[in-house]
């Protein structure tokens, strides 16, 4: 089969359009014919040789796909050659075909075209994890969400409101603050010209928010402390800032009796996969198909054009998710 391969560790330019073994499913996987792809930092960090895959996992980079199911292991039951389904990967998306244990499988909303459905598992399941599973954001509560316009902050803005969150506040450059108002963001803070833990504290009147969702890690530390009501959560799911914290101010984690949680859903247990994914579309499915809730993406590749998909990644240009359409 046709796969995205990697030369060496490198920049976007050691990627390549290539050949390599098609997968064969076990009893309880399923074959898919991949019609999209989507990028993620971490497929940046793996062509760069600073996020090797999970042991078992295919060396091929991308963590998501949709596409049609092309063949079935002789266990699986609830689906058939036919489908039109996406799913969260270990590894393996920059390919034509790839294998996935069957009760991993998110079916595509009649709605949806295969570039859209690509747009779905990784960040939307993401985001339903650290608001769902580890925040626990409750009706009426306040949220500060990093990285508004990435994919990952555009599906927390949609979850958030969709729970009834009672002030969503996000962090983004000033040309993506319409987009993130657009899907529900109350105030939008500037990163770059404002210190969001002032705005935070002004319009909170001092309390600060309930949850944080973080991906910068070192610099934004001390300031989302800070930033925490009573009885606050914030969930760190990247470190694109940095990992080291220089300095610290313990006092307020005490103080206001914080809680701070750190997760990544790529080398989770399968079982662990299976349940948020159940859990996920029970929540969802229905709201995508009444378009509570939507995909958000920037730009659309041929996946030809990998490295040029993965310069604009870098770049932080892109609103939303950049999708592959493969094959």
């Amino acid at each position: 089969m046709k796969a995205i391969l990697l030369k060496e560790p490198g920049g976007p330019e050691q990627l390549y359009l290539g050949e390599t073994k098609k997968p064969i499913p076990s009893s309880h996987e399923v074959l898919i014919k991949v019609k999209a792809t989507a990028l993620n930092r971490a497929d940046t960090l793996q062509r760069m040789g600073k996020y090797p895959p999970p042991f078992g996992a295919s060396s091929i980079i991308g963590l998501e796909v949709s596409g049609i199911i092309e063949a079935v292991g002789e266990q699986v039951k609830e689906w058939k050659v036919g489908d039109k389904v996406c799913a969260l990967l270990a590894g393996g998306g920059y390919a034509e075909f790839v294998t996935v244990h069957s009760q991993c499988l998110i079916s595509i909303p009649n709605v949806f075209d295969f570039e859209k459905a690509a747009a779905i598992p990784e960040v939307f399941l993401t985001a339903f994890q650290a608001l769902f599973y580890l925040s626990k954001l409750q009706k009426g509560e306040s949220i500060l969400i990093h990285a508004g316009a990435s994919g990952v902050g555009t599906a927390a803005i949609q979850l958030a409101k969709s729970l009834g969150a009672k002030q969503i506040i996000v962090t983004a450059s000033a040309g993506k603050h319409q987009i993130c108002q657009d899907l529900g963001a109350d105030v939008t803070i500037d990163y770059k010209t404002q210190n969001f833990e002032e705005v935070v504290a002004k319009i909170t009147e001092g309390k600060g928010v309930d949850v944080i969702i973080d991906f910068l890690a070192a610099p934004y530390f001390q300031k989302n402390i800070n930033s925490l009501n009573f009885d606050g959560r914030m969930v760190m799911l990247a470190l694109m800032g940095g990992w080291k914290v220089e300095e610290l101010i313990l006092a307020n984690i005490l103080r206001k009796r914080l809680h701070i949680m750190g997760s990544t859903l790529r080398a989770r247990t399968i079982e662990y996969k299976i349940g948020l994914i159940n859990d996920f579309s029970d929540y969802a499915l229905k709201r995508f198909t009444k378009g509570e809730l939507q995909p958000v993406i920037d730009s659309i590749f041929d996946w030809s054009d990998v490295a040029d998909a993965h310069r604009l990644m870098e770049s932080n240009k892109n609103s939303g998710k950049i999708i592959l359409k493969v094959g």
